[in-house]
């Protein structure tokens, strides 16, 4: 939980589909400033294998692109906003919004944030670690888990979600150690840039669950991308 944070049971009914494929076709859109080719781009290239895991239609996925690179009319505008407070009982978040009407995102979270605190920049990223966070499963004959952080370059690894392991990088290593995993017979189903708290704090079930109604809150709005939570 000290990672991202993630619904729980969350199903794969239509609507919850679509919140993910409106936020991977997002993703990509931002990446795709970077360069439309992702043999070039190294963070199109990531998110890129993420859409086509997660099933994003093809069209859906090109038209990412082609918006986040300028070759469409309507380019992207979109822009990543971040934002840190505390939620019920002093937990840390981060929030990672990708907006393209700045005043409308910020308003909507100072309202979100009403049942906790919003604070300034800084103001909890001091207590998180930034890192790349690569999400893979063993295929046969592969080595394992801790051999194959070290053989790739990662600086940790930990149990990830649903039976993948969670290898942990430096921000800059990680499309390296994405490619040398994959050389490992390892699959990898997610990489990306997030933050993980240093110091998780621990609650109760009644405070817990008021935490999470917090932060469910905040991950149905539609401009939210990702929710980093210091949440043991």
């Amino acid at each position: 939980m000290g990672a991202q944070w993630k619904q729980k049971g969350k199903t794969v009914a239509a609507n919850a589909k679509g919140k993910i494929f409106s936020k991977l076709a997002k993703e990509i859109a931002i990446a795709a400033k970077g360069g439309a080719d992702p043999t070039m781009n190294s963070r199109l290239r990531i998110v890129v294998e993420a859409a086509k895991k997660a099933s994003l239609p093809k069209d859906t996925l090109e038209r990412a692109i082609k918006k986040g690179s300028g070759q469409l009319d309507d380019a992207s505008s979109y822009e990543t906003l971040v934002f840190e407070g505390f939620a019920p009982h002093r937990v840390p978040v981060i929030v990672e919004c990708v907006t393209d009407n700045k005043n409308r995102t910020t308003t909507s979270i100072r309202v979100l944030f009403r049942k906790g605190q919003l604070g300034n920049t800084g103001s909890v990223s001091w207590d998180f670690r930034h890192l790349g966070m690569i999400q893979a499963s063993a295929e046969a004959g592969a080595a394992d888990a801790e051999d194959a952080a070290i053989e790739a370059g990662a600086q940790e690894v930990e149990a990830g979600d649903e039976g993948a392991m969670l290898f942990l990088t430096e921000p800059g290593d990680l499309d390296a150690v994405t490619r040398a995993l994959a050389g490992q017979k390892w699959t990898v189903t997610s990489a990306t840039l997030g933050w993980k708290a240093k110091n998780p704090v621990a609650l109760d079930d009644a405070a817990r669950a008021e935490v999470e109604a917090f932060l469910h809150a905040l991950d149905e709005d539609d401009d939210v991308q990702n929710l980093y939570v210091g949440l043991a």
